[in-house]
């Protein structure tokens, strides 16, 4: 199996300077692939370039322009150039199964914070046997930078990458490892409900809170913007010191609520792989769930529009991307594969609305956010409850009608 590994670099100023002169170079390797692309489908007859073709210059390339492209790894531009070529090939396969296309866009050096190494020691290195108690990793073009290796790194690594992240540099390993012995079981089987007002709701009746992150930085967040938007008024020049600081202030933010999530989603999912031996949940399509409503005409009046619930959809909306389910099932399933454990999903229609004890599926067996009242048979429940109870029997009878 793959396992990533981060590790906080802590570089000089010279390799900081270094690394970013790195990124530049490489984003405008991008940027220039990316426009021979558009120029090629345009006007030489809708020719399409492919990364062979992209590739086979990096050679001309690098020596017509030593200083911005020969100094760097050969093998860590072609990287740069697959990257292009997925995100055209993620352009078209949402073409053909009819989704949202998004063409491939150009990059802005802020916005361009990866360089990626196939290989260990083709680029790069990184030192397994750090010399006083210091591991560093060799660049090329940069030399050796000091990590804060703040655990083991098991394995031989495979691939390694260098990310920015506002003023912070980062170092990402891809290791291959042996596949871990599983947990001992436990003989326990859960099933979860995904909510808004609780994270999640288990079948054993746990209700685990929504810390709901952004929404408590959300006044620290609503002054730090309103700060850069009156700095950016007030100056044209947006690279002035007042500036940057702003913009630093706001993406200091951000990053502290998305490390808050993701702290929280790794503690849950830990809890519940080591607990239990199957673990059932919703088989959700978050991103249907975050489209706005379409809006509704005013036969009467042409040109209008009819109240379609859109302020409120856009509440919900921010409150269930707050809660980031997709990035807690995700860790979900990473964690349960190394310990051994089945994750199963399940179609999510009618799990809170379906009587555990008859059976009976209504809108009405739901009439509060809390409340489960079957009108078939009575049954009174917490309506979460009942609905993980229902996704744990799904899944259940998804395990057993699964060949073995």
């Amino acid at each position: 199996m793959i396992r990533a590994y981060t590790f906080l670099m802590r570089p000089t100023v010279g390799q900081a300077a270094a690394l970013g002169e790195m990124l530049r170079d490489h984003c405008g390797l991008y940027n220039g692939a990316l426009q021979e692309r558009r120029d090629a489908y345009r006007h030489i007859s809708k020719t399409s370039i492919k990364y062979g073709q992209q590739s086979a210059q990096l050679k001309e390339i690098r020596a017509f322009d030593p200083e911005r492209q020969g100094r760097w790894s050969f093998s860590s531009q072609q990287a740069t150039l697959r990257r292009l070529d997925t995100a055209f090939a993620a352009f078209f396969r949402r073409i053909t199964s009819g989704d949202t296309p998004g063409y491939p866009r150009f990059r802005g050096v802020d916005w361009f914070d990866t360089v990626d190494f196939p290989k260990d020691g083709d680029g790069c290195r990184w030192d397994s046997t750090p010399h006083d108690q210091q591991t560093r990793v060799r660049f090329q073009g940069v030399g050796h930078v000091k990590v804060n290796q703040h655990r083991p790194v098991v394995g031989k690594v495979k691939t390694v990458s260098v990310k920015r992240q506002g003023r912070k540099w980062f170092v990402v390993l891809t290791a291959e490892q042996t596949q871990p012995e599983p947990l001992p079981a436990t003989g326990s089987v859960v099933g979860i409900d995904m909510g808004i007002v609780s994270f999640l709701t288990t079948s054993g009746g746990e209700h685990v809170a929504n810390p709901r992150h952004a929404r408590k930085a959300a006044a620290k967040l609503e002054a730090a913007q309103h700060k850069l938007s009156r700095v950016g008024r007030l100056r044209r020049d947006k690279r002035t010191a007042n500036h940057q600081r702003a913009v630093q202030r706001v993406a200091d933010l951000h990053r502290k609520v998305r490390r808050q999530r993701l702290d929280h989603a790794h503690k849950t999912a830990l809890g519940l792989v080591r607990d239990h031996d199957l673990i059932a949940h919703e088989d959700l399509r978050i991103r249907n769930m975050l489209r706005s409503p379409a809006p509704k005409p005013n036969p009467e009046q042409p040109g209008s529009f009819l109240p379609n619930g859109a302020a409120a959809k856009a509440g919900l909306n921010r409150s269930i991307s707050d809660a980031g389910w997709g990035v807690f099932l995700t860790i979900l399933h990473a964690k349960a594969e190394s310990a051994g454990r089945d994750v199963i999903a399940v179609d999510p229609r009618n799990t809170s609305r379906t009587c555990p004890e008859c059976g009976h599926v209504a809108a009405e067996n739901r009439p509060t956010q809390e409340k489960f009242h079957c009108v078939g048979c009575g049954h009174q429940a917490h309506a979460d409850i009942v609905g993980a109870s229902n996704v744990l029997r799904a899944g259940l009878a998804r395990r057993q009608a699964q060949p073995a």
